[in-house]
C-alpha cells in the first residue's frame, strides 16, 4: 500500500519526478531506511546527497534532492526540489492537509515524549493512531512525522520541541492541532531563553497552531497557568483545560503512588469520573504525563476514562528510565538507563526515584551516575548545584563534566564515587565499583555521552 504516488508527491512539493514510482514512507537515515521508501537528502552534520546512491541501493523506490547526488544514474528516481528541507515541510504540509481525523500537539519542558507514548496507547485503543516512532520534534522531526502519516489516520500525536525562541509557533502551524497541550514549565533551555517566563511564553506559542474553537491543556499546578491561558485565548482557543493536582483542575490527579512492586498509580477525575490506572513504570512523574494525556484525550471530544486502561501497558522506552538486569562481579545488578538527555526537572524526577527503587539484596546501594546538563546558560551552576538534596538521597554518586563538579564537591565525602572529565573516563570507575543487588541510575544531557557509561555496563551482556 503506497503512502505516496508520483503524482502526489509533484503535487505536495512543486518537484519533478520523472518515474512512475509510489513510496510506501519516508526516511532521511539509510541505516533505518526501508525499501520502498522516499530517502530525503537533507543537509545538517553530513550532506544526505552522499548518501543517496546507497539509499537508491538499499531500495529507496525514490530520493528528494536538490543537487546532483554523486554516483547515481542519470535515469534515476529523482524528486527534485529547490530545496529538500522546504520539501520535506511541503510533504508534511500535504500530509496534514489531507488526513481528516483528530490531531493533538504536545510541547513542554519534560514530559513530552512520555505523554506521547501514552496517547499513542490511549488513542490507539480507540482508533488508528499516528505518532513519531521517536523525539522527532524539531524543525525537520516535525514534518517527517506529519509526512508519514498515513491519510486514513483517525487519530495523529505530534511532539514539539524548541531549543530556542521562536521554534514552536511554526511547527505548530504545520500540525494544524484541534488540540494542544504544554506538559509542564521548567529549566530546560533556559540558558537560550532567559528566564522560566520566556519559557513558558515560547512554550504557550503552541497555541498559535490551533483550528479555531480548538482546545489548550493546560498545567494547572504552575504559576505560569494564567499567562499560558491568556495565550491560548488569544490564539483562538475555544476552551482551556486544566490537569494537575490543584483543586481548580478540569482532570484532577487525585492520587499517586510508587507501588511495592515498582508499578505507578494514578487515580485521577476525569470530567466527574474517577479513573484509576496502574502503570508497569516508575515514578511520579509518570503519574502527571498520564493526567495530561487523559485531558488531551478529552480535549479531542473522546472518552478519556473510557480509554484509560490502555496505559496498563505503558513502559518507558531506551534511554528513558527503563530498567535492565546487568551482570557484575559475583551476580546482578539493575541499570536505570536514562541516558538519552536531562533537564533539570527531568534529573530531580529520576533522583526522586532512584531514592523509591528496591534494591537486590543486603548490603546493596543506590547509585547515581550524573553527567552534565546543558544549554543553561547563565543558571548552571546554580541549577547544577541544586540538586545536592535529591543526589544526597543516593547511597554513592558518580559525576563527570565540569558543571556536575559542581555538585559533585557539594556531597558528603562518603557518597562520592568519583569524579571524570567526561563519560569516558568515568565508564570505567563507575562498572569496577558496582556489587551484586546495586540499583544503578545513569542520566545526563545527550551531548554529555553518558551512553558511554550504559555500553560499558552492558558490554558482557551482549
Amino acid at each position: 500500500m503506497s503512502l505516496w504516488t508520483a503524482e502526489a508527491l509533484r503535487a505536495a512539493t512543486g518537484g519533478s519526478l520523472a518515474a512512475e514510482t509510489a513510496v510506501a514512507g519516508v526516511s532521511i537515515d539509510t541505516r533505518t531506511l526501508a525499501p520502498g521508501d522516499l530517502f530525503v537528502a537533507l543537509r545538517d552534520a553530513r550532506d544526505g546527497h552522499d548518501f543517496v546512491a546507497d539509499a537508491l541501493a538499499k531500495g529507496a523506490a525514490a530520493a528528494m534532492v536538490d543537487r546532483d547526488p554523486p554516483g547515481v544514474a542519470p535515469d534515476a528516481p529523482l524528486l527534485r526540489v529547490a530545496d529538500t528541507l522546504a520539501g520535506l515541510q511541503a510533504l508534511g504540509g500535504a500530509g496534514r492537509a489531507r488526513m481528516a481525523g483528530k490531531v493533538c500537539a504536545v510541547t513542554g519542558s519534560v514530559g513530552k515524549t512520555g505523554t506521547k507514548e501514552m496517547l499513542r496507547l490511549l488513542l490507539g485503543a480507540l482508533g488508528p493512531t499516528h505518532a513519531a516512532v521517536a523525539s522527532y520534534n524539531n524543525h525537520w522531526g516535525v514534518p517527517l512525522t506529519l509526512a508519514r502519516m498515513p491519510a486514513e489516520s483517525a487519530f495523529a500525536v505530534i511532539e514539539i520541541g524548541m531549543n530556542n525562541p521562536g521554534e514552536i509557533a511554526p511547527l505548530a502551524r504545520l500540525a494544524a492541532p484541534q488540540a494542544v497541550a504544554v506538559t509542564a514549565i521548567g529549566e530546560a533551555h533556559i540558558g537560550h531563553l532567559g528566564s522560566l517566563a520566556a519559557v513558558a511564553e515560547e512554550k504557550g506559542s503552541i497555541a498559535a497552531g490551533l483550528q479555531p474553537g480548538g482546545v489548550a491543556v493546560l498545567p494547572r499546578d504552575s504559576e505560569f497557568f494564567p499567562r499560558l491561558a491568556d495565550m491560548a485565548r488569544a490564539a483562538g482557543a475555544g476552551r482551556i483545560i486544566g490537569f494537575g493536582r490543584d483543586a481548580a483542575a478540569d482532570i484532577r490527579l487525585l492520587e499517586a503512588m510508587v507501588l511495592p512492586d515498582g508499578r505507578t498509580q494514578a487515580v485521577a477525575s476525569v470530567l466527574g469520573r474517577v479513573v484509576e490506572v496502574t502503570m508497569p513504570a516508575m515514578g511520579l512523574h509518570h503519574a502527571a504525563n498520564a493526567c495530561c494525556a487523559l485531558a488531551l484525550v478529552a480535549a479531542l471530544g473522546e472518552d478519556a476514562a473510557g480509554a484509560a486502561p490502555a496505559l496498563a501497558t505503558y513502559a518507558p522506552g531506551a534511554g528513558r528510565g527503563a530498567p535492565r538486569a546487568i551482570r557484575v562481579a559475583g551476580g546482578i545488578a539493575t541499570l536505570v538507563d536514562e541516558s538519552y538527555n536531562a533537564a533539570p526537572p527531568a534529573m530531580r524526577a529520576a533522583l526522586q526515584t532512584l531514592a523509591h527503587r528496591p534494591l537486590g539484596g543486603p548490603g546493596a546501594r543506590r547509585i547515581a551516575v550524573l553527567g552534565d546538563m546543558r544549554e543553561l546558560g547563565g543558571f548552571s551552576a546554580a541549577l547544577h548545584a541544586g540538586l545536592a538534596p535529591e543526589a544526597g538521597k543516593a547511597d554513592l554518586v558518580f559525576c563527570c563534566g565540569p558543571e556536575m563538579a559542581r555538585l559533585f564537591a557539594l556531597l558528603p565525602p562518603e557518597k562520592r564515587g568519583a569524579h571524570a572529565a567526561d563519560s569516558t573516563a568515568l565508564a570505567p570507575l563507575v562498572k569496577a565499583a558496582l556489587r551484586p543487588g546495586d540499583v544503578v541510575l545513569v542520566k545526563g544531557a545527550l551531548g554529555s555521552r553518558m551512553a558511554v557509561v550504559v555500553r560499558a555496563l552492558t558490554e558482557s551482556d551482549t
